[in-house]
């Protein structure tokens, strides 16, 4: 029987740490056996791998191999001696990923406990089920995208119910709350989840290193983006690859090496160097890149004016990126200026560099959609070393103006709900074009409207505290002037 350890030893992990806590609650209630709890923990971590492993309906070999010997020893059931086509002629695993819709009846007598005692078991089970699935997920060579969905999307429900407990809205039903919950009966086997910065040049950081920030912590910033849905799921479908990938290499198994060069296409404004500053972290902490920071150049970064100085000056961007990453805006302009402009010069070198230090520093380049194409049909090697590209789309006019309001949060301005229906009003009128500003638009409308609104309360006399930080709808500049449409904004009439 060929035994992945790696699985019988995350099974092992989980029990470990539930099961102590669950006898524990058992042993509070009045006629409850606490010998059983250990038990329910296991089928709890059992219903998990099936789970797990159902997710992309495959079910391989080395999957239920590893099931098999994680759990043969474990649970007096058919597995006992059982072959993977024992266990796909029984149907073990079958239908299980339905266990990942919904948070377990055993979860919830944690989050209950959790908000009764103000422990963190809730928390326990979320990182060893978790676990789970990554080991799962890394039993095969290739992982596929279906697997790495099913286990982010099982991870933010998980974290959705731990923060609504937190936050005192809804969450565990009130049975679970209760201090006399029962745990789960047992559940038997079967029958056998500021882009408006301008790109210039930064050098690596020379202060000492701090810590990388924990990942949960850099994809719930992730998540707190406005908007951007499509480019959360790329994003994290990234990163839990290489999860997977990192656990495969600890275990001296083999790994389908993959370029993690990137293609951010949108239009400006729409959060591309906000995502890649956080991708940076993010492959800091996976251990990706060493030192986790966000380098930024363009055209002007990188091409020189005479023969022989561009590659140079291309290496010492890369020099300044190195152990980070690299953030190469409209990198398409290098594509212009026909054969003899020394653009083409940049990208021979950036295609050779970016190979040759693929194992230090990730680039990424950024531009529109169509003008990206031509960048990348401009050398052979540029499709393979940027094997995907994320879209970003423009914000819908609600993100819009969420993003307002949290400018105005920042900046301790109070906008009142005419000024937001005003705002919203002007940025309806915007035209939805190539080159829309999105973000940055937004950002030098708030820049107005304050400008206008200190002119209007310097000419009221000696403003109060609460009318020095609203914003009203007169505040707002009117339909056809303002940013971006090259007229100015006259000052708001008190």
């Amino acid at each position: 029987m060929r035994i992945d350890p790696s699985l019988d030893e995350a099974v092992t992990a989980f029990v470990e740490a539930l099961a102590p806590v669950l006898e524990s609650i058992v042993d509070r209630l009045d006629g409850s056996d606490p010998t059983s709890a250990r038990q329910d923990v296991i089928v709890e971590a059992y219903n998990l791998c099936c789970a797990f492993i159902d997710a992309d309906e495959l079910a391989t070999d080395d999957e239920l191999w590893a099931l098999i010997g994680a759990f043969s020893s474990r649970l007096d059931t058919q597995l006992i001696h059982a072959t993977p086509a024992d266990v796909r002629q029984a149907g073990l695993t079958s239908g299980a990923r339905a266990f990942l819709t919904r948070p377990s009846t055993m979860f919830e007598i944690l989050l209950g406990v959790d908000a009764r005692d103000g422990t963190r078991h809730a928390r326990t089970y979320y990182e060893r089920a978790i676990d789970l699935g990554f080991t799962v997920a890394s039993l095969d060579l290739q992982t596929s995208r279906t697997e790495l969905m099913a286990i982010e999307r099982y991870r933010g429900m998980l974290l959705d119910a731990i923060h609504r407990m937190k936050d005192g809205s809804t969450g565990p039903t009130e049975a679970t709350r209760a201090s006399g919950s029962k745990p789960p009966g047992r559940v038997q086997p079967g029958a056998i989840e500021r882009d408006a910065e301008q790109p210039g040049v930064q050098g690596a950081p020379s202060e000492p290193l701090t810590p990388p920030r924990p990942l949960d912590e850099l994809l719930a910033e992730l998540d707190g983006l406005v908007g951007m849905d499509s480019v959360k799921e790329e994003v994290k479908l990234v990163t839990n690859l290489i999860r997977v990938q990192n656990l495969r290499r600890a275990r001296q198994l083999p790994v389908i090496e993959q370029s993690r060069h990137l293609i951010f296409t949108g239009n400006p404004g729409t959060g591309k160097t906000t995502v890649a500053r956080l991708l940076a972290q993010i492959y800091r902490t996976l251990g990706v890149v060493e030192r986790g920071h966000l380098v930024e150049t363009d055209r002007a970064g990188l091409v020189a004016g005479y023969v022989g100085q561009t590659a140079t000056k291309v290496t010492a961007v890369f020099d300044s990126a190195d152990g980070g990453v690299l953030l190469i805006d409209e990198a398409y302009a290098l594509v212009r200026g026909g054969e003899q402009d020394f653009g083409r010069e940049a990208i021979d070198t950036i295609v050779k560099l970016a190979e040759d230090r693929r194992d230090r520093l990730v680039v990424i380049a950024a531009g529109y959609p169509d003008e990206m194409a031509s960048f990348v049909d401009a050398n052979p090697g540029l499709r393979s070393r940027f094997p995907k590209t994320i879209f970003f789309p423009d914000y819908t006019t609600d993100e819009l103006v969420q993003i307002f309001r949290s400018l105005c949060d920042r900046a301790h301005y109070r906008p009142d709900e005419p000024a937001l229906a005003a705002v919203r009003e002007w940025l309806d009128a915007q035209p939805r074009v190539k080159g829309f500003g999105n973000g940055r638009l937004v950002r030098n409308l708030f820049e107005a409207a304050v400008a206008r609104q200190a002119g209007r309360v310097l000419t009221s006399g000696n403003p109060t505290d609460e009318e020095l930080v609203t914003l009203t709808a007169a505040d707002i500049p009117p339909i056809g002037e303002g940013p971006g449409t090259g007229v100015p904004a006259g000052a708001a009439t008190p």
